[in-house]
């Protein structure tokens, strides 16, 4: 989509800090990172939330938590992440593209906030 943030980012359009990158997703560090550890996997097939996740392209999930499981791995996340998917504007999604934040390197409290 041309209008979408990360689409964007994953064309290259705008800059990022690639953590990962495959055929079908795109890793890259926050911008605004809410944890010592914070990166976005993000599928390069636009897909607008969880929501939108169906039979067709529910393949795309169980790669991306197969790449979050590696990328934990190397970067040494032994003591545990978190792992974030928000679904529409009351579910605190900010971009209609369909990401999941990885937390680590400090004690997550739940609930969040």
């Amino acid at each position: 989509m041309a209008d979408c943030l990360f689409c964007k980012i994953i064309a290259g359009e705008i800059p990022s800090k690639k953590v990962y990158e495959d055929d079908t997703c795109y890793a890259f560090y926050d911008i605004d990172p809410q944890a010592p550890v914070h990166f976005l996997v993000v599928p390069k097939q636009h897909i607008s939330g969880p929501s939108a996740v169906n039979e067709d392209n529910s393949a795309v999930i169980g790669h991306i938590y197969a790449v979050i499981a590696k990328l934990a791995d190397e970067l040494g996340l032994k003591d545990g992440y978190r792992v974030v998917a928000n679904d529409g504007r009351d579910g605190g999604q900010t971009v209609g593209h369909l990401h999941f934040h990885v937390l680590a390197g400090r004690s997550l409290a739940w609930p969040p906030g």
